[in-house]
C-alpha cells in the first residue's frame, strides 16, 4: 500500500471532514500517514492524531518560520513526545528564507538543535529548505546528519543538490509539484535519484497534483504522484508504490514493523 511519509492533518483545512476522510484513507489504498508537526499547536494535536488512528504516525519538530517558538521548554516537550511509541521523526526541521520570518541566526541554531535531539532519541530527520541551499547543506554537513539519517522534504533543488543529500543518505521526498507543466527541475531529480532513495508525500493540505492543482490537497492524491513518477522512470506504477512503501518502512518504522 501507498506510504504517505508528509501531511498536516492537524491543519485546519481539515476541521469539517477530518475523520470522515481519514476513515476512508485504507479503502483507497493508503496504508501509513505520518503527521508532521510545524507549529507549537501541532504538537499536541498530532499526539491526538496518533491516538486516534492506528495507521497515523506523528514527526515532531518545529518548522523555521516557527522557530520565534522555541525555547528549552518547547524542546523538553518536543523530546518528551519523542518518546511516544509512534514517533517516527523530529520534523519538520530545516531553513526558510522565502518569507525571512524569522532570523537566518535564529532558524539555523533550532535547526542545530533539533538535529541534536534527534541523534539523541535516535530519529530520523525531515528536512524543510526553501530558498536556503547553501546553508541547509552546510549545517547538516557540520552536524554530521548522515549520522541521522532522514528525508529532504518536498525536494526543489537541481539534481546537483540532490546527489549531496543522496550522498549523505538521505532520501528525495517527492509530492504532487512533480506533475506541474513547469516543474523541469524538479522532474529531472526524480529521472536521477534510485528510487530506493525516493519516498512519496503530498505536504496535504498544499501541493496538490494536476488535476487538482489549487485545491485542497490529501493522501488520496497520491497515485497522481506515483503514477508521474513512474512516466519519468519508465517503470511500473506498481513498482513505484512498492518500493517507495519500502523505503518509508525501512527509515521511519524499522524495527517496530
Amino acid at each position: 500500500m501507498i506510504f504517505e511519509t508528509h501531511a498536516h492533518y492537524d491543519d485546519e483545512a481539515f476541521e469539517s471532514d477530518r475523520e470522515t476522510l481519514l476513515k476512508s484513507i485504507k479503502e483507497n489504498g493508503v496504508g501509513r500517514i505520518i503527521n508532521v508537526c510545524a507549529s507549537l499547536e501541532s504538537l499536541e494535536k498530532t499526539k491526538k492524531l496518533m491516538e486516534s488512528f492506528p495507521f497515523i504516525y506523528g514527526a515532531f519538530g518545529l518548522h523555521p518560520d516557527e522557530t520565534g517558538d522555541l525555547d528549552e521548554d518547547v524542546m523538553n516537550r518536543i523530546r518528551l513526545l519523542c518518546r511516544e511509541e509512534k514517533a517516527v521523526a523530529v520534523g519538520e526541521i530545516g531553513l526558510d528564507y522565502y518569507w525571512d520570518k524569522e532570523q537566518h541566526k535564529r532558524q539555523i541554531y533550532w535547526f542545530e538543535r533539533q538535529m541534536e535531539l534527534a541523534r539523541e532519541e535516535k530519529l530520523p530527520i525531515i528536512v524543510h529548505s526553501r530558498d536556503a541551499a547553501a546553508d541547509t547543506l552546510d549545517t547538516m554537513k557540520r552536524v554530521h546528519a548522515e549520522e541521522i539519517g532522514g528525508v529532504c522534504h518536498c525536494f526543489s533543488y537541481p539534481k546537483e543538490i540532490a546527489r549531496e543529500y543522496i550522498n549523505m543518505g538521505f532520501y528525495l521526498g517527492i509530492g504532487g509539484v512533480v506533475t506541474f507543466n513547469n516543474a523541469k527541475k524538479l522532474k529531472e531529480v526524480v529521472a536521477y535519484a534510485p528510487l530506493d532513495r525516493i519516498l512519496l508525500e503530498t505536504d496535504s493540505p498544499y501541493l496538490s497534483p494536476v488535476p487538482y492543482r489549487g485545491k485542497r490537497n490529501s493522501s488520496l492524491n497520491l497515485p497522481y504522484i506515483a503514477q508521474m513518477i513512474s512516466e519519468i522512470k519508465e517503470i511500473d506504477y506498481e513498482e513505484v508504490i512498492a518500493v517507495t512503501e519500502k523505503n518509508a518502512e525501512k527509515l521511519f518504522i524499522g524495527e517496530n514493523l
